[in-house]
């Protein structure tokens, strides 16, 4: 079984719940998050068999382009990205820190995947879409040179979609600080 994940990003309520039903009527997926986030967005994110995926996306996508934002699908993400998503990630110690911000959740996810596919690095948090305007982040941490490498490639990629707001990487931050992120 080809395990994947896809996501949309809707401009409004009434156009994701809509779509939310045809992700599930029309391909044999999983619904992992389907919910209104900041500013009255919706987003729906899923998993299933790359091809039901694909499926279900481009359904979507033909049949509400309208209100879309953003979507994506992922074969094989890497095993991080499904914790980082509920924030259990499991982290020791922070020894460089990098974030990536973006406009939209779906970007976000896309980057995080790049970024621990790319690079020797830990995805501890992904932030989609909630409590800041519609906008989400990803914090990963690693060796310098790791982090640096997974940033960058991980920016280049975004911003080829426009997507990329902002990025930093923290060769050593606070302990103090790094505890009120994990």
């Amino acid at each position: 079984m080809n395990k994947a994940i896809g996501m949309v990003e809707y401009k409004t309520v009434s156009t994701g719940i809509k779509a939310a039903d045809r992700i599930v009527k029309t391909a044999e997926v999983e619904l992992i998050q389907a919910q209104t986030v900041c500013p009255g967005k919706f987003i729906i994110l899923f998993s299933g068999d790359l091809s039901a995926v694909r499926v279900a996306v481009d359904a979507v996508q033909k049949e509400y382009p309208e209100s879309l934002i953003d979507s994506f699908v992922l074969g094989n993400p890497h095993e991080s990205i499904f914790k980082a998503l509920t924030c259990t990630s499991e982290i020791e110690e922070v020894s460089a820190l990098g974030v990536i911000e973006t406009f939209t959740g779906a970007s976000a996810i896309v980057a995080a995947d790049h970024a621990a596919k790319t690079a020797q690095v830990d995805i501890f948090e992904i932030r989609v879409c909630r409590g800041m305007c519609g906008k989400s982040y990803v914090l990963l941490t690693g060796s310098v040179a790791s982090v640096t490498e997974a940033v960058e490639s991980s920016v280049a990629l975004i911003r080829e979609e426009g997507m990329i707001l902002d990025f930093a990487i923290i060769p050593s931050p606070s302990k103090d600080f790094v505890k009120t992120l994990i």
